[in-house]
């Protein structure tokens, strides 16, 4: 029997978190933004609130009118981290819910160099198991200076209304990344 080649692994590059978050309420939301804080750094970027009226999917839950606010967080993440993200979320819109209802919906992703994927509870055919439950679900991928979605992705997602918003957490990334890798390059020499 021959030898086995162990072939050599490289950690995945840190990314960016990022929540897409629904509401009704805006204290609750505010509130949901501390606590997101607390488990991830400050938020370092705020869009502004776009409407969510492409269902009416959460309306009996949440009420009407339901707007989406984007926000992005300070601190880089190893992308497998995303499972227990969704997770802290979970806990997070469950301890606001008023008589088990939720006001706020948080949709946490992860943005690279090159896609958005957002986290989810619920099975696809094109979702990658993370653990507890958890999926990864890639919903838009970057090519030539401009977000596309993929054919699955939710619809608010595959209209561009966001699109501007993440070229700007992108631009923050990138620039974190850059500071990331001279931060390095300074301590190898």
């Amino acid at each position: 029997m021959g030898t086995i080649e162990v072939m050599q692994t490289e950690a995945p590059l840190p990314v960016k978190f990022f929540v897409g978050a629904l509401f009704s309420n805006v204290a609750r939301l505010e509130q949901s933004f501390a606590l997101l804080e607390k488990s991830f750094s400050p938020i370092d970027l705020q869009s502004k609130d776009f409407p969510f009226d492409v269902t009416d999917y959460y309306i009996s839950e949440m009420g009407a009118p339901i707007q989406r606010r984007i926000v992005s967080f300070e601190r880089l993440h190893n992308p497998i981290d995303l499972f227990e993200a969704k997770l802290a979320c979970n806990a997070i819109e469950n301890s606001l819910a008023v008589d088990g209802k939720r006001h706020v919906n948080l949709d946490i992703g992860y943005m690279d160099y090159d896609k958005v994927v957002l986290a989810s509870a619920k099975y696809g055919i094109h979702k990658v198991y993370l653990g507890s439950g958890i999926y990864a679900d890639m919903a838009l991928h970057y090519e030539k200076g401009r977000y596309i979605p993929y054919p699955w992705a939710f619809m608010d997602f595959k209209l561009d209304r966001y699109h501007a918003t993440f070229l700007k957490i992108r631009g923050i990334y990138k620039k974190q990344l850059k500071a990331l890798r001279q931060t390095e390059t300074g301590s190898a020499a």
